[in-house]
């Protein structure tokens, strides 16, 4: 392109893309564990986008919902807990310190803040009261194993203390400690999402004592996010880069000088490999479809994505907020969407018009996606916690 880098193009990221996210059929992964591990976080805002990325890149997708609980709450493999952008995810257990380190410390100390100030501009009790209010309800926690923030309050009542947020403002509401507390318990690292208190779809969770990790330093811990996530996603642009993490642009340059990331040639300008990777990339030998759900970590894993999602498709794929509802992929690019509807049908509409012989060979691939995942779906509903404009007509 002129600049002397090697120019990696659509094509090639395309078939990183399949390869390396377990999308393609020959790379996909035997369990939950090797998911997470090749795509370093899923998407847990939405608690059922977990099961349905998961069951997406499984050889063997039928106990999907069975071996996914074991990896998060028997094994303890998997963990849910917050991460970039203040988000819940879901990560190998061997990420916690890195992701606590890396995105957790920072953010915590806002929160923290932010609670003791909300608690005192409404003449709620103060920081000490608040520690010994924690300091009890963690030790509940522990004794308990797992617990719901109403059985925490049982053995801690001061979790139930109300607080005015907002007075006088379009936003005033009551908060309870225990609310809010949790979160802020949640983004320090001292506690994590556990059980749901209904089936894998369920939004409501109980709460379980984080898993103990050392306390790493914040510029090696960025190092070793930065270097996990460009090996499964690179290349990627500096912006694809702050934005997936949440960082400044300083401690992005930081951590790519720190594992001495490789400059490449993109379409929309320089990108970034992990070192050792400019090498070509071929992709999958045979062509490959995907029904990914909303929130999927490939769908949302760069700021742009022109280069596997159509700007024209956005209005149909996407809510007002920028979160992406489930779509139909075809080697590499997203050409659709697909919803459940109430009966447990998977209905699914293209919006890319292909040719006559690519069309035949992509709706074959894409039934046959569809089948798989009602086989394993089975009577479960599942409606996207962000709906989206063509997903809410498909469902009907």
């Amino acid at each position: 392109m002129g600049d002397g880098l090697r120019y990696v193009g659509v094509a090639e990221r395309r078939a990183r893309l399949g390869l390396r996210h377990r999308l393609a059929g020959a790379a996909r992964a035997a369990g939950p564990a090797e998911v997470a591990e090749s795509l370093v976080a899923l998407h847990g805002t939405d608690p059922a986008t977990v099961y349905l990325a998961v069951g997406a890149r499984l050889t063997e997708p039928a106990k999907t919902v069975a071996r996914t609980e074991r990896a998060l709450y028997e094994d303890r493999a998997l963990v849910r807990m917050h991460g970039m952008r203040h988000t819940v995810f879901v990560f190998p257990t061997e990420l916690t310190a890195v992701v606590h380190a890396s995105t957790g410390v920072a953010v915590a100390a806002r929160e923290r803040a932010t609670l003791v100030k909300h608690m005192a501009s409404a003449g709620a009790p103060d920081a000490a009261w608040l520690a010994e209010v924690e300091e009890s309800a963690l030790a509940a926690l522990a004794r308990r194993g797992q617990a719901t923030a109403a059985e925490l309050a049982e053995d801690e009542p001061r979790l139930r203390e109300r607080f005015l947020y907002g007075a006088g403002k379009s936003y005033e509401g009551v908060h309870t400690v225990s609310t809010r507390l949790l979160r802020v318990l949640g983004v320090e690292g001292k506690v994590v999402r556990g059980r749901p208190l209904g089936s894998w779809t369920s939004s409501q969770f109980r709460w379980a004592v984080a898993p103990e990790h050392p306390e790493l330093d914040v510029a090696e811990a960025q190092a070793e996010l930065l270097r996990r996530w460009l090996t499964a996603c690179g290349p990627a642009t500096e912006a694809d880069l702050k934005w997936w993490t949440g960082w400044r642009v300083t401690e992005v340059r930081r951590a790519l000088a720190a594992i001495k990331a490789q400059a490449v040639s993109l379409d929309e300008g320089t990108g970034y490999v992990v070192e050792g990777d400019v090498d070509p990339v071929t992709g999958p030998e045979e062509p490959w479809a995907a029904l990914l759900p909303g929130l999927d970590p490939t769908a949302m894993g760069w700021q742009r994505r022109e280069w596997y999602l159509a700007p024209e498709l956005w209005p149909s794929l996407f809510d007002r907020s920028g979160n992406v509802g489930p779509t139909v992929w075809w080697n590499g690019r997203v050409v659709g969407g697909w919803a459940q509807r109430g009966d447990g049908e998977i209905v699914w509409r293209l919006l890319e018009d292909l040719g006559g012989t690519e069309r035949r060979a992509l709706e074959a691939a894409v039934t046959l996606e569809a089948e798989r995942l009602r086989e394993w779906v089975g009577a479960s509903r599942v409606t996207p916690r962000f709906r989206t404009p063509l997903e809410r007509e498909l469902a009907g």
